[in-house]
C-alpha cells in the first residue's frame, strides 16, 4: 500500500513539472517577441552595430532598459544613434529611438521607437513574494554570434532595501551614502544574470506578467560593495518604479 501511494504522489509531482514546464516553455514563446537588444549603430565603426543591454516593449512604441545601459554620450561627429534589436539571429531589424524619460535613482530609462508598433509586455500589478519562481529573458552574452535571447528562472530569494549597512564609514561608498537617505526595497534572485541581462524583463512563468527590470551593474555596486569576493546573486528593480515613471511620462 506505501508503496502504490509513494509512486501516486511520484507520478503527480511529475505531472505538475511537466506542466509547468510547458507553461514556461508557452511563455517564453509569447514574451520573446517583446524583448529588444539595445544598443547604438555607428556606420564609420566597425562593427557597425554595439549591443550594450536588454530593454522590453511596454507599449507601442515605448521600450524600459536600464538608465546605465545607455551611453553617455553618442558621436555626433560621426552620427551615432540610439537604436534597438528587434528579432533574434545574425540579421535582427535595427530602430532608431530616442530617450523621453528617465529615473537615475532607479536605474530606470523608456525610450521611443520608431516605425511599426511593437507587441508590448503586460505590467503586473500583483504582490510579489519570497519564494516566488519567476524568469527572465535577454542578451547575457552580447550579440557576438547574432541576436539570441537567453532565458532563466529563479525564486525571489528575498526583499531587501537597495543599501546594506557597512562595518564602518570608511566601507561606505558616494553611492551607498546617497541611497541611505531614501533607500528602497529590490528583489534578489538565486539565478545568476549578466552584465548583458540588465535591463530584461522579470516575469510570471505561466502569465508573462513583468513584476521587476533586471538590473545587474547599477545594484550590484551598491549591494555588495564591501564584499572581497562579489556572488552570482542577481537583483531586479520592481515594476512600480517603471510604472511610476510611465505614469509621469504621459501625464506630461
Amino acid at each position: 500500500m506505501k508503496i502504490t501511494l509513494v509512486l501516486i504522489i511520484s507520478l503527480v509531482s511529475s505531472l505538475f513539472s511537466v506542466e509547468a514546464s510547458s507553461a514556461l516553455a508557452d511563455t517564453i514563446e509569447k514574451v520573446k517577441p517583446s524583448v529588444v537588444g539595445i544598443g547604438t549603430y555607428n556606420r564609420l565603426n566597425s562593427p557597425r552595430a554595439n549591443l550594450r543591454g536588454t530593454g522590453f516593449v511596454i507599449a507601442d512604441h515605448l521600450v524600459a532598459t536600464n538608465a546605465h545601459v545607455l551611453p553617455e554620450s553618442l558621436n555626433q561627429q560621426q552620427k551615432e544613434k540610439l537604436v534597438i534589436f528587434i528579432g533574434q539571429g545574425r540579421s535582427p531589424e535595427i530602430r532608431f529611438v530616442s530617450l523621453v524619460a528617465s529615473d537615475t535613482e532607479h536605474d530606470l530609462a523608456i525610450l521611443r521607437v520608431e516605425g511599426q508598433a511593437l507587441q508590448a509586455l503586460t505590467l503586473s500589478q500583483q504582490k510579489v513574494r519570497e519564494g516566488e519562481l519567476y524568469a527572465f529573458t535577454g542578451f547575457p552574452i552580447g550579440a557576438v554570434l547574432g541576436l539570441y535571447p537567453v532565458t532563466h528562472r529563479g525564486i525571489i530569494s528575498s526583499i531587501t532595501p537597495v543599501v546594506i549597512p557597512a562595518r564602518n564609514a570608511n566601507e561606505l561608498s558616494l553611492a551607498q551614502l546617497k541611497r541611505l537617505k531614501s533607500p528602497y526595497n529590490i528583489y534578489q534572485l538565486d539565478a545568476t544574470a549578466y552584465p548583458g541581462n540588465s535591463g530584461s524583463p522579470l516575469y510570471h512563468p505561466q502569465t508573462g506578467e513583468v513584476i521587476a527590470v533586471i538590473n545587474k551593474v547599477f545594484v550590484k555596486t551598491t549591494k555588495e560593495a564591501v564584499l572581497s569576493d562579489p556572488s552570482a546573486i542577481s537583483y531586479a528593480i520592481p515594476i512600480v518604479h517603471l510604472q511610476k515613471l510611465l505614469s509621469t511620462f504621459k501625464n506630461k
